[in-house]
This record gives structure tokens, C-alpha cells and sequence, in this order.
């Protein structure tokens, strides 16, 4: 085959999906749908996870575990966003028919993925302890905790390895095989959390291990499915000859997205931090209320990560004018989501908390009215979420992830300014609104930035059909 070639046949064997012509609205749900049907199997498997630790092992070990989730999401938070900067140039090559770029892409990022994956693993799990002894975690959980997020950071590495080779997929086009593989982790996820806490009584620890064995499973299956069926990523010795210049392009997509989410994480620390002041009955429905977000928020990430795809491709097929489109598209999607998640959650919220907690449990129903308290104002500004969402991963897939960075850091200041100066006035109801002004604030600088952005790439791009 020679250079730049593929196949018909080839073209078939890969599942990808080509992002440049045809309606963006079709495109966007086609790519969404199954990515959204993948987060939301992997989200409820950390739904199970929490179900059991809080109705299994109580109160104090759901705190615990609820308590490491701003450091997990801020380090596990770097890893995806690293390996889904390393995706960028490998969408952009392909949207630009470049495939010995594609596999060279690939090649270089699997080393950086590896040597990060080491790096990282050692230098977290040497902090884990200090970590939360610095966001006062209390005393009464502190064991739960450290026992959780070590074992959790134990497991980077196959974090790194599934994230990195679906990135890549996704990258091409094909959302739908990873979710195959994260149905197959969630089954056994569960499965693990059974057999690990209830039959061998392992505890929070079981948790951990159960959830990082299954990600094992998705990333060998990833790569066994690369290997067998997309030849785009099939790597050849002439890919395999090191070049700084494409170790460059893939840190300057990498490390922007990674620091974004990190930084982002920061003033979700910070904001922990000061809920930790508050007892564990707040922490715990803090923790229960996060779960239930999280998973009513999947959508808004499947449209992102489907706009940086989206974005990549075309901006790589120098299609720069449907850009607007698709923003447009995707943003209608998302407003209708949004409203209907918000009356889900004001009516069912309280019921929603308490799925958590085992019935007759002296604190549950203060638990549930402050996961109602939460889950009700964060859910009536869903839609500043949903463009957080949508525009911040569209610029990233157009290459300009430096300036996402900064919409991570409007972020945390939303977050750390409620942490500071709300939470000590109004108490709990005050840091509810944490997230409502990181959204707004972050809206306010990306959609200035998108239409920056846009204007270079219109520049640059030769003009073509919409």
C-alpha cells in the first residue's frame, strides 16, 4: 500500500466516520449517541460503586470516598485530558487525509502516554496521604479515604492505556467501539464490587480495585480491537522514526488539556476543602449528590468530546466554515437536554440522594434534603454547563487548546471565590452554587475565544462548500 493510501477494503475494516461533509446535526448525534451510551454505562457503574459503599460498609466510608473525588477527578482529570489532547492531531490528520500522519501521531503519543503513565503513578500515590491531610479531611474518614484514592492512583497506568487508545478511535470517527468495551467493564465492575465487599469483605478497597481492573479490561480490549480492525492505526517501521516535531505537536494539544482539567480540579479542592469543614452528614450528601450529577451530566460530555473530534476534522479538511453549524447544532441539543434534566432532578432529587443511603439510617433524611438542596441548583444552570461543554472541546479539536487553559482557570476562581467567601456565610446552600459561577464565568471568556479562533482558522482555510 502506498503512502497516503487506503483501501476501499480497508476503509470498511475501520468503523470510522468521516466528520467533513453531511449535516452536523446527523454527524453530532450519530458520533454522540454511542459515546453518550458509553460514559453513561462507565458513570453507573461509579453509581454502583458508591451504592454499595454507602449501603455496605456506611455513612463514614461513603464520606470517605466522596471526599477524594476533587483530588481523583484532578489527577485521573489530567490523564484523559493528556491523552485526549494526543488525539487532536491524529483527528486533524485524518480529516485531512494524512494517514502515514495519522499512525506517526499514534506512535509518538503511545510513547509520552507510557513515560507520563510512570511518572505520574510514582509521584501521586508518594502524595496521596499528604494530600488530604492538607484538605483537612476529617479524622473519622481519613482511613477510608487514603485507602480509596491509593489504590485508585495504583491503577493510572491503565487508565492512561484505555483512555489513549480510545481517544484514538474516537479520533477517526468511531465512538461506538468503546462503548462496547466500557459495557463489558461495567458488568464487571459490578461484579467485582460484589464479590470484593460483600463476600470478601475488602471494603473501600475493593471498590478501588474492582473499578481498575475493569478499566484494565476496556484498554486491553481497545487495543485488541485497533489491532484487528482499524488499520488507519496499524503502525509501520517508517511511522516508528522519533521526531521532535511530533512529540512537540502532541504536548502543545496534550498538556493544555490535561493542565485544563487540573486546574479546573484545583477549585474543586478547594471547594472540598471547605465542605470537609462542614461534618461528614454534608460531606456524604455532598458525595451522593455528585454521583447523581455526574451522571445526569454525561450528555453534555458526550457532546463535547464529540465536538473535538467534530472540530479536529474539519478544521484538518480546512472546512473552517462549518464550524458555526455544528456549534449551533450541537448547542439546540443541549438546551433541550438541560431543561429536561433539571425537572427530573427538582422532583426526584431527594429520591434520588437516598438510593445511597440504607433505609433507617438516623441522618437520612438530612442527607437527602441537602443532595436535593444541591442537585436543584446546580441542574437549573445546566445549559451554562452544556456550552461550557460544547465550545470549550470545539476549540480544543480546532488546536487552540492553550486558550481552553485559561477557560479552566476562570474555573477555579468561580469555585474558589464561593469556597472563600459563600460557604462561610451561607454554609452548604452557599457552595451549591460553586459550579453554577465556575459555568458562567468560563462561558463568558470561551465563547470570546471560539469566535477569535474561528476568525484565524477562516483565515488560513481555502474556501469550500458548507
Amino acid at each position: 500500500m502506498k503512502e497516503n493510501e487506503v483501501s476501499a477494503k480497508a476503509l470498511k475494516k475501520g468503523a470510522v466516520s468521516d466528520m467533513t461533509t453531511g449535516s452536523p446535526m446527523k454527524l453530532i448525534l450519530s458520533f454522540a449517541v454511542p459515546l453518550l451510551g458509553g460514559m453513561l454505562f462507565q458513570q453507573f457503574y461509579s453509581l454502583v460503586d458508591t451504592l454499595i459503599v454507602g449501603r455496605f460498609l456506611g455513612v463514614d466510608a461513603l464520606a470517605g470516598v466522596g471526599s477524594t473525588g476533587s483530588i481523583n477527578f484532578m489527577i485521573i482529570g489530567f490523564c484523559m485530558g493528556v491523552v485526549n489532547g494526543f488525539a487532536i492531531p491524529i483527528s486533524q490528520r485524518f480529516g485531512a487525509k494524512d494517514y502515514d500522519g495519522v499512525k506517526s501521531y499514534y506512535h509518538h503519543g503511545a510513547i509520552l502516554t507510557a513515560l507520563f503513565a510512570v511518572v505520574m503513578t510514582v509521584v501521586v500515590c508518594l502524595l496521596s496521604k499528604a494530600i488530604l491531610t492538607a484538605m483537612h479531611t476529617p479524622e473519622n474518614i481519613f482511613d477510608y479515604a487514603f485507602s480509596y484514592i491509593f489504590t485508585i492512583f495504583l491503577g493510572i497506568p491503565v487508565i492512561y492505556l484505555y483512555n489513549f487508545t480510545s481517544s484514538a478511535i474516537r479520533a477517526l470517527g468511531d465512538s461506538k467501539a468503546p462503548v462496547v468495551f466500557l459495557i463489558i467493564a461495567s458488568g464487571i465492575n459490578i461484579a467485582l464490587d460484589l464479590i470484593f465487599i460483600i463476600f470478601f469483605g475488602m471494603g473501600v478497597i475493593g471498590a478501588a480495585l474492582a473499578t481498575v481492573i475493569s478499566q484494565a479490561v476496556s484498554g486491553i480490549l481497545c487495543v485488541i480491537y485497533i489491532k484487528r480492525r482499524v488499520p488507519y492505526l496499524h503502525v509501520e517501521k517508517r511511522h516508528k522514526k522519533k521526531r521532535k516535531g511530533y512529540f512537540k505537536v502532541l504536548l502543545s494539544a496534550g498538556l493544555p488539556m490535561g493542565l485544563q482539567y487540573s486546574i479546573t480540579a484545583i477549585g474543586s479542592v478547594i471547594l472540598q476543602t471547605a465542605v470537609n469543614s462542614l461534618g461528614s452528614v454534608i460531606v456524604a450528601a455532598n458525595t451522593a449528590a455528585i454521583r447523581v450529577t455526574v451522571f445526569f451530566s454525561c450528555p453534555f460530555d458526550a457532546l463535547g468530546a464529540t465536538m473535538t473530534t467534530y472540530g479536529g476534522q474539519n478544521v484538518g479538511a480546512n472546512k473552517g466554515e462549518r464550524l458555526n453549524t455544528g456549534m449551533k447544532d450541537a448547542g439546540i441539543l443541549g438546551i433541550i437536554y438541560s431543561v429536561i434534566a433539571f425537572l427530573i432532578l427538582f422532583f426526584l432529587g431527594r429520591q434520588l440522594t437516598g438510593l445511597f443511603i440504607e433505609s433507617g439510617v438516623t441522618n437520612r433524611a438530612e442527607v437527602m434534603e441537602y443532595g436535593w438542596i444541591y442537585l436543584s441548583i446546580n441542574s437549573a444552570f445546566y445549559i451554562l454547563l452544556a456550552f461550557v461543554n460544547i465550545v470549550r472541546f470545539l476549540i480544543q479539536g480546532m488546536g487552540f487548546s492553550g486558550l481552553a487553559v485559561l477557560a479552566g482557570v476562570m474555573e477555579m476562581i468561580g469555585r474558589a471565590a464561593v469556597a472563600f467567601i459563600a460557604v462561610p456565610i451561607f454554609g452548604y446552600p452557599g457552595a451549591c452554587f460553586a459550579s453554577p459561577t465556575a459555568w458562567l464565568l468560563a462561558d463568558i471568556f470561551l465563547f470570546i475565544a471560539y469566535f477569535h479562533c474561528r476568525k484565524k482558522v477562516l483565515a488560513r482555510s481555502a474556501p469550500s462548500a458548507a
